[in-house]
């Protein structure tokens, strides 16, 4: 049987991991969510204290550590992370390893072997653009830089966390900043990909919106 590619790719913010993930459970496909790898990558070189800028030292550690995805739950040599590699710390870490080619390469083996055993709904920046370039359907979510820090801001609340709301705005800056500029795989709007802007749409309807588009391309 053949499998299905479907990828949801956009800067931080737009709610891709909810969206993908429940896309991929209403659809029965399977859920890889390339940002846990590289957050794991990034929790992996923070434990042992490594150099996070130093990309030699980063794909060393990177190419002797296992990583496992089961669902929703992700596995660091045997032991579950899943938690762990939400921080806020690790997110910032994340992006900056994600940024070494050499870390990217090693990653590229993992996310193009799921489609091997079933259907999946990608999520990531370089998911359309690189990982899956022959994606059957492929989507961008974006909004705008005021509505994606508000998101975290209130992601952050929920948490306990009390973070300046400039400050988060900037956080978010510099991210797409390290994402759109990196030399390897940057974020951009993959080729013959679909944009929303989910600016001032709620996750409902963005999670309606991405099911159309979907059913349009892939009607059977």
């Amino acid at each position: 049987m053949k499998t299905r590619i479907i990828t949801i790719d956009g800067p931080a913010g737009t709610g891709k991991s909810t969206v993908a993930k429940t896309v991929a459970e209403k659809l029965g496909y399977t859920f890889l969510d390339t940002g846990a790898l590289y957050r794991t990558c990034a929790l992996a070189v923070d434990k042992i204290n490594g150099d996070i800028e130093n990309e030699e030292e980063c794909a060393k550690i990177v190419a002797g550590i296992n990583i496992k995805l089961f669902g929703s739950k992700v596995f660091l040599d045997g032991i579950d992370v899943s938690k762990d590699i939400r921080t806020n710390r690790i997110s910032t870490l994340s992006s900056k390893i994600a940024a070494h080619p050499s870390v990217r390469n090693l990653m590229l083996n993992i996310q193009r072997s799921f489609p091997k055993f079933s259907s999946i709904v990608a999520e990531g920046r370089d998911t359309g653009s690189v990982v899956f370039p022959d994606a059957d359907v492929k989507i961008y979510l974006d909004a705008s830089l005021e509505e994606r820090a508000k998101r975290r801001h209130n992601e952050m609340i929920l948490k306990g966390i009390s973070v300046p709301i400039e400050q988060i705005i900037n956080d978010v800056k510099e991210r797409d900043d390290r994402d759109r500029t990196r030399e390897s795989s940057p974020l951009v709007i993959p080729y013959n990909s679909t944009v929303v802007d989910t600016t001032h749409m709620n996750l409902d309807e963005v999670i309606e919106t991405v099911l159309k588009e979907i059913k349009k391309k892939l009607p059977d």
